[in-house]
């Protein structure tokens, strides 16, 4: 029997994919705001595919602000840029 895969809804484009394809944005319960590449850290968890487009939207539409119900430092969406433009070495 194969195993269910974990799907999880990207804040830019909408679509469901597999949760090891996003990356993770979380808020921890102190209220930090911060990258998960591991997807263990605790606190609420947001998605954004990897790539500068559904970034744009989550933006503009100001998806994270509305998960975390929370203003999102700007270094997050720096931070989540530079891993999109950096090769994936994973």
């Amino acid at each position: 029997m194969q195993k269910k895969i974990p799907m999880r809804q990207c804040l830019g484009c909408r679509e469901m994919k597999p949760k090891r394809e996003l990356i993770r944005v979380v808020k921890a319960p102190e209220g930090e705001i911060s990258l998960d590449f591991k997807g263990k850290k605790p606190g609420r968890g947001a998605y954004v595919c990897p790539n500068a487009e559904c970034l744009k939207k989550a933006v503009k539409s100001k998806a994270l602000e509305r998960a975390f119900s929370a203003q999102v430092p700007e270094e997050v969406y720096e931070a989540l840029s530079k891993q999109m433009e950096a090769p994936n070495d994973e």
